[in-house]
């Protein structure tokens, strides 16, 4: 609806009621997971039996809760692992891709951008598929051929990694190259003629313009990695991620205590959302 136009005030209206509802739709599961998360019940359901935070802090059955399960926390710290590592090369790859993209020109740059953008447009349990059955080939091809074991080329922390990288790289990518497509190259210009050399460039001028792209794309980065879901299912070993001790936990039935971790990461990616904001309004 464009507000130069002159509309009837009953499609004000419904246009009204329609953001209305879909922020509703939006928001309306995680607020009944928010809520559930604090009922004294060992069912995620109705009725209500009162407040308790035991979901939460909970030391013993049958009201175990998330920061005294075993299991759960092993998991996060598990995700929150892989999350960083997945952040840290994304950033760096993501980086120097951008730079490569946005400051050269070379035979083929338009084939091989598509083939960065294509990770995008691939369903994540296919990516997970073919990094399992390439690794896993290479694996059982040094295995017979030389008798070697690679242990890290089979399903586990690395092939996690790995998978969410293919992906979660092109992101960091776009977003870094979108932001240093707006940068004025004569200030670099200016600072090499004063007798600058190009790390002292790069490091006093260019990466300070780039520093809301990379917290941004690095928050991205870390949430994506962190929630991944159907590329970690396809890879994980012995050391299942958050997301897959919960899906694993789910198969025996929904506990409270999943509503309570549903919780935990709404506020610490709202947390991570805000800060990114707040870094990209500081730095303009």
């Amino acid at each position: 609806m464009l507000p130069s136009i002159p509309q009837r005030a009953i499609y004000k209206w419904l246009f009204r009621l329609f953001i209305v509802l879909f922020f509703v739709y939006l928001v309306a599961p995680l607020l009944v997971v928010a809520v559930f998360a604090f009922n004294d019940s060992q069912f995620a359901a109705l009725p209500w039996k009162g407040f308790t935070s035991l979901w939460f802090f909970g030391d013993a059955e049958p009201h175990l809760g998330l920061f005294h399960d075993r299991g759960l926390m092993v998991a996060m710290g598990n995700s929150l692992f892989n999350a960083t590592m997945v952040t840290i090369l994304a950033l760096v790859v993501g980086t120097t891709t951008a730079f490569l993209f946005e400051r050269y020109e070379f035979p083929g740059k338009s084939f091989v951008y598509i083939l960065m953008i294509a990770p995008l447009v691939v369903p994540g349990v296919i990516i997970g598929i073919s990094v399992l059955v390439f690794s896993s080939s290479i694996a059982n091809g040094l295995e017979s051929r030389y008798g070697w074991t690679v242990q890290f080329l089979r399903p586990g922390t690395f092939l996690v990694v790995l998978g969410q990288f293919s992906f979660i790289a092109t992101i960091a990518t776009m977003v870094i190259a979108a932001r240093l497509r707006k940068f004025d190259r004569s200030l670099e210009e200016a600072a090499l003629n004063l007798g600058a050399t190009p790390a002292v460039v790069f490091r006093t001028i260019t990466l300070p313009f780039l520093v809301p792209a990379l917290v941004g794309s690095g928050v991205v980065s870390f949430l994506m990695s962190f929630e991944n879901f159907s590329t970690s299912l396809m890879l994980v070993g012995s050391n299942p991620p958050l997301t897959v001790a919960m899906f694993e936990r789910m198969r025996m039935g929904s506990s409270p205590s999943l509503n309570a971790v549903s919780l935990f990461l709404m506020v610490g990616s709202t947390i991570l959302g805000l800060l990114s904001l707040a870094v990209e309004r500081k730095r303009g």
